[in-house]
């Protein structure tokens, strides 16, 4: 029988961590995946943008929420529009879709994968 190991993350210190290597990038964002990644069907990744940069237009393969840890986005999908701070969650539309930072900000991407598709990617672009 396959044993579970229990783990608590700070999500306060880890958002704290994942923005302030985005202050230090060039291009303003930084991400770190805290649990599952490749293979898994969960995967929940930190991305943090600095104040008035984006991730470009892109899809998610799966369901996916977005929960801002800091600061304030805005989803864009189409005509779509939905502006978020620290603690809103945003269910991520399956159309393609923007986010931008209107603040320094951090959001938990969650995303659940079916088996038949291939995993999102959401490195920073």
């Amino acid at each position: 029988m396959p044993t579970t190991t229990l783990t608590a993350v700070s999500l306060a210190a880890r958002a704290e961590e994942v923005l302030g290597m985005a202050r230090k990038a060039e291009r303003g964002r930084s991400a770190s995946t805290i649990q599952g990644g490749r293979g898994h069907l969960l995967r929940q990744t930190l991305l943090a943008l600095v104040a008035d940069r984006s991730l470009g237009e892109h899809e998610t393969h799966g369901e996916a929420s977005l929960q801002v840890i800091i600061g304030s986005v805005v989803l864009t999908s189409g005509d779509l529009v939905i502006e978020a701070r620290a603690g809103d969650l945003i269910s991520v539309p399956a159309a393609r879709h923007v986010l931008s930072a209107r603040t320094d900000a951090v959001v938990l991407l969650t995303i659940a994968t079916p088996h038949d598709q291939p995993p999102s990617d959401t490195s920073p672009r």
